[in-house]
């Protein structure tokens, strides 16, 4: 729990005092004070709130972060080894594959160079 909240709580209930001690005396200078002072409490203790907010969910990504890294050599290995049955089981398919993704590279690495437009101003000098 944050001290915003804490305090921010005080004073509400601070102004919410001050505020019927004005409306029993009638003294609306009071009852102005009490208002603010439990809208200021209101504000900071939604701070507050926001605060703790914020740290819950960094905590949280932080864990799943730590999470992904603890599993991310078991997540490979089983890809590794689900990639290794699927060549064991269809080697011809997993050729065709292989050449396929072999050819669209060799195309995009054989591309012409694209040559830049003309330009309006020529430079005779």
């Amino acid at each position: 729990m944050d001290t915003d909240r804490i305090v921010g709580s005080a004073k509400e209930y601070a102004g919410r005092a001050e505020g019927a001690i004005g409306d029993m005396a009638g003294d609306a200078k009071t009852q102005a004070s009490g208002k603010a002072r439990e809208a200021a409490g209101t504000v900071q203790n939604l701070y507050g709130q926001a605060k703790d907010a914020v740290r819950d969910a960094a905590d949280t990504a932080t864990d799943y972060a730590k999470d992904a890294y603890e599993s991310s050599g078991d997540t490979f290995r089983d890809g590794t080894q689900a990639l290794t049955k699927k060549v064991q089981d269809n080697p011809l398919g997993a050729l065709l594959v292989a050449g396929g993704i072999g050819f669209a590279l060799a195309l995009l690495m054989s591309r012409p160079a694209r040559r830049p437009p003309p330009s309006r101003w020529r430079y005779y000098g």
